[in-house]
């Protein structure tokens, strides 16, 4: 009789030791980040990119860089400062499109089910005038930031040189 409740103490103690474990996530180190933050989560960041760059309308890579990954800042200002790029840069390198777009939304990440996932594309509608087309941002967790590090481009008649962001600067 002692050694049938002991049979049944051992597995129940198991059992509440498991529920009381802590669950790490999927990834340990995200990375660090030397450049200040926008806060909020992956959709929120990347709404409040388009709206700040449809508001001041530039490609001014220092005022962007907050919204950017430490890596993608580097590539932008470098290609800013290369004339193999100057058309690139001179157009709206965000958007699959020459022109920059008058409003931007952003899909929700509420859908995304891993909430330990270090990065998350998002679909980006763009409208300009009559005009609409869809792009995506990947957005990572660098640091303690949600940070946008590609654009690709998917909005139709495309006049970007290649299919992502990265890809248009580093094919030159």
């Amino acid at each position: 009789m002692r050694y049938r409740k002991l049979s049944l103490l051992v597995p129940c103690a198991l059992l509440l030791s498991a529920c009381t474990t802590t669950v790490t996530p999927a990834y340990k180190d995200n990375g660090s980040r030397s450049g200040s933050c926008v806060e909020g989560g992956p959709d929120s960041v990347a709404q409040q990119f388009y709206d700040y760059r449809i508001q001041h309308r530039s490609n001014d890579i220092t005022a962007l860089s907050p919204y950017l990954s430490d890596n993608l800042a580097k590539l932008l200002t470098d290609a800013s400062r290369d004339k193999n790029h100057s058309q690139l840069m001179g157009s709206d390198p965000f958007s699959s499109r020459d022109a920059l777009p008058d409003s931007a939304s952003v899909a929700s990440a509420s859908t995304i089910p891993n909430s330990d996932a270090r990065n998350i594309p998002l679909r980006v509608e763009l409208k300009q005038g009559t005009q609409s087309w869809r792009d995506e941002v990947l957005m990572i967790h660098e640091g303690q930031c949600w940070v946008i590090d590609d654009v690709r481009y998917l909005g139709g008649s495309v006049d970007a040189p290649a299919g992502t962001l990265r890809q248009s600067i580093e094919n030159r």
